[in-house]
């Protein structure tokens, strides 16, 4: 339930629908939608395959907190379908990589449009560098009130 897939699985929507992952959920999941394809827990090289022969990644969860899946996917060139709820609206925003839409399908058409290049220019910006500096620049914003200090002195870390 916290995946919903069952918000992708029943989408009216042309082509085949790939379930990726494993959870308490499958089996139940696999008698009620027997046309879609549930290939279970795949990793490396073998997911990436999966990603490169999609049209598009549909996310359907509202509860995900970051996505990374979200930017597997788009670093393997797949553009994005989702709710436009956090996690999503967090990893893609605004970015011409995937589509938000509180409809699921128009969201899915829409990813169609989505130039693959776009997807990986977008993840690549995604680095360990830029995480860090996002992750040192959320702390020395939460240093700055945090009860004991001013926000004039700066952040001390200590591991």
């Amino acid at each position: 339930m916290e995946k919903n897939l069952e918000a992708f699985l029943d989408l009216d929507l042309p082509g085949t629908k790939v379930i990726v992952g494993d959870g308490p959920e499958r089996v139940a999941l696999e008698e009620a939608y027997p046309d879609a394809i549930f290939l279970g827990e795949k990793h490396g090289e073998e997911l990436a395959d999966i990603y490169a022969a999609a049209d598009v990644f549909v996310f359907p969860s509202k509860t995900d907190t970051f996505g990374l899946v979200l930017l597997e996917a788009l670093a393997s060139g797949l553009p994005v379908a989702a709710f436009p709820v956090k996690g999503p609206r967090d990893v893609i925003g605004d970015a011409p990589v995937g589509a938000l839409d509180h409809d699921l399908r128009s969201a899915c058409f829409a990813a169609l449009d989505v130039p693959r290049q776009d997807c990986v220019e977008f993840a690549a910006n995604y680095t360990w560098e830029a995480s860090a500096r996002a992750f040192v620049d959320s702390i020395l914003a939460v240093g700055a009130v945090l009860p004991g200090r001013n926000g004039a002195e700066p952040a001390r870390f200590v591991a």
